[in-house]
């Protein structure tokens, strides 16, 4: 595990979500290896409990801290009790910021004037507290670049699941048929934005489908994930890093092109591959990132 608990965006592979009154489900969070742990106090805390979460977070955080963890948190709506939820994460030590079903600018303008306040009350280095929107109604995934571009703590936005089906209306599935095109979609739009996508959560149970659909995620250009169960992080962890085998595969790719290329030839035949530039590079970055993650882990 990362010993700063502080990774480039880029390196996140898996955002665990979990209750925010739940001691028993915490621990499990902690001990789960995921790069960041989300303290969900909207639809994982019932209203009647959002005060007993809120009271949690302090003692929580130092010890998602100590595991050298990410701490987020999923506040509600600013309208409802936002800014309740505000004093209390920021307070504990909330790296991140969630807010939920997140569509439009204003919301995020909102936001980072709200905690930019309670940096300056607690001593915080201003801009360092990051957001992320929860993009889990069709506006926010049609309009993510809008929302990406209102505050420059945006480094990352999450896809949802369950809220963005049932806003489209969509029948779920393991399968998650109903949800592919928002899912390309998203990662154009936040490509296009500069910012990192973190894919919508794998909400069955069985570890089988979460891989299968991690690595169609990864297919499609993904490098982060969100859960909910924490007995899926080290499967999805692996799932999104790089193997000996892509390693070794990796290091033929950009050997090959390397030595046609001193020979003067614009291209090089790998295992049936014509490799030209564009195949090159994606070999050389996925060297990067494997050897990133590697030293992060250690």
């Amino acid at each position: 595990m990362n010993k700063t608990g502080i990774r480039a965006p880029w390196l996140r592979r898996t955002w665990l979500f979990g209750p925010g009154a739940n001691p028993t489900v915490h621990d499990a969070m902690t001990a789960s290896g995921a790069d960041v742990l989300i303290h969900d106090l909207e639809d994982f805390t019932p209203p009647l409990r959002r005060a007993e979460a809120r009271a949690l977070a302090a003692g929580l955080y130092a010890s998602w801290t100590a595991a050298a963890t990410l701490c987020c948190a999923r506040i509600n709506a600013l309208e409802d009790e936002g800014s309740l939820d505000l004093d209390a994460v920021i307070a504990a030590g909330a790296a991140i910021v969630a807010y939920p079903k997140a569509e439009t600018a204003a919301q995020m303008h909102a936001l980072d004037t709200e905690i930019a306040t309670r940096e300056r009350q607690h001593g915080i280095v201003a801009g360092s507290i990051e957001i992320l929107p929860v993009c889990e109604t069709a506006k926010g995934v049609v309009d993510v670049r809008l929302i990406a571009a209102a505050s420059s703590r945006i480094r990352c936005a999450l896809l949802g699941a369950e809220d963005l089906a049932a806003d489209l209306g969509a029948e779920r599935g393991r399968d998650a048929i109903e949800l592919d095109h928002a899912r390309r979609r998203f990662i154009v739009e936040c490509r296009a934005a500069r910012i990192e996508p973190v894919d919508a959560p794998y909400t069955f149970s069985d570890i089988a489908g979460a891989i299968r659909e991690t690595r169609y995620a990864r297919r499609l250009g993904y490098r982060s994930k969100s859960l909910v169960l924490p007995d899926h992080v080290s499967a999805v962890r692996d799932a999104l890093t790089p193997d000996a085998r892509e390693i070794a595969n990796a290091r033929a790719v950009g050997s090959a092109f390397e030595a046609a290329r001193a020979r003067g030839e614009d291209r090089a035949l790998v295992d049936g591959l014509w490799v030209e530039v564009p195949s090159y590079l994606n070999a050389k970055r996925l060297l990067a990132r494997a050897a990133a993650l590697a030293a992060a882990d250690n």
